[in-house]
Formats: structure tokens, sequence, C-alpha cells
């Protein structure tokens, strides 16, 4: 299967990628672990993307769009893949359908975790990463109210978009993730 995640920042996108990918058997893609990791690496992409992540600024979509192609075009996700954290505005979900459509390989579905703002910000307050400070989580989350939840629309209006409610325990939002993919899974009748 080939799904995107989405969900504000905080909201256990990368708990339950973890858990949907065992499930599933596909790669985790997080462009936030692609980009830590070029960051680390010293390489161009990954200092030019440190800049916009210090402010708490979306990193330039081209930027973001070579490193999920390239990604996209290793083997181990020719059987499917879980995108977390990519698309984040409509320009680069449109950019993405361009490249999967010239690959004969579209999306089978969107999953959106919705989550309360206040608990967000308190989740990421306890997650102690050294970019979760108030006053970036403030601005990722207008950053994702402004660019990425226009994506719902989107994803809505290609009838891909399944909401799940990311409120409750790990093992709670996990058991509604695999119900809305075995139903993705399961043609309609």
């Amino acid at each position: 299967m080939r799904l995107v995640l989405l969900g504000p920042p905080g909201a256990g996108k990368g708990t339950q990628a973890q858990r949907l990918v065992e499930f599933l058997q596909v790669p985790h893609l997080s462009t936030g672990d692609m980009l830590r990791q070029a960051i680390n690496q010293g390489t161009p992409a990954g200092m030019h993307a440190k800049g916009f992540m210090d402010q708490g600024k979306l990193v330039p979509d081209e930027t973001v769009l070579r490193l999920v192609e390239e990604r996209l075009s290793q083997p181990d996700c020719g059987a499917g893949y879980l995108l977390d954290g990519f698309p984040r505005s409509v320009p680069q979900a449109t950019a993405l359908d361009e490249f999967l459509a010239t690959r004969g390989q579209p999306l089978d579905g969107v999953v959106e975790m919705e989550v309360d703002e206040h608990e967000v910000v308190q989740r990421m307050m306890a997650r102690g990463r050294g970019d979760d400070q108030p006053d970036v989580i403030r601005q990722r989350m207008a950053t994702y109210r402004q660019q990425t939840k226009p994506l719902s629309d989107y994803y809505r209006g290609r009838k891909l978009l399944h909401l799940i409610d990311a409120m409750g325990t790990v093992d709670e939002v996990s058991s509604r993730m695999r119900a809305t993919i075995e139903q993705m899974k399961s043609p309609p009748r």
C-alpha cells in the first residue's frame, strides 16, 4: 500500500507509523528523518534545510521533493510505503501526484490523525527534542494550520482521505488505524 500519514506535529505520527509499517510490511518514509539525516551528514541539501528547520519553518519544496523522489525510486518502495511528513502543502501534493502518475503508482489512501492542539503542544514539550521549544512549537503549529491543513480538502476531493481520532492510548489509536487500513484494502461493494 502507498499511504500518506497526516497530522499536526506531535500527533503521534511517528509512533503510529512504526506500528503501521510492521502491520503492512512497507518502509516508513519520514521526511523529518530524511532531513535530519541530511543535516547530520552535512549534505548541501541538509545544510540548506537546517536554517529553515531551526526557525520552525518549512524546508523549500524543491529540496524536499528531491529527497522524496530519490527515496521513492529505491527498490524497497516497490510494494508500497508510508509517507510521514510529506506532502505538507497542496503544491507538494500535486507534485507528488504528478511524480507517482509517471510511475503508474497512485496513492492508495491518506490517513489524517486528528488531535486537540493543546494536547499536541503538551506531547511535544514532553519529547524533549532540541527543536521542541515553546516558540518553535507555536510557529510549527501556525505553519501547519496555514499550509498543511488545506491538504485535508485536497485529498477529500480526491476521495483518498480517512480521518482517525488520535486521542487516547497508543494502542487505541493503533487499533483505529488498522481498522481504517483494512477498510481501504477491501474493495467497495
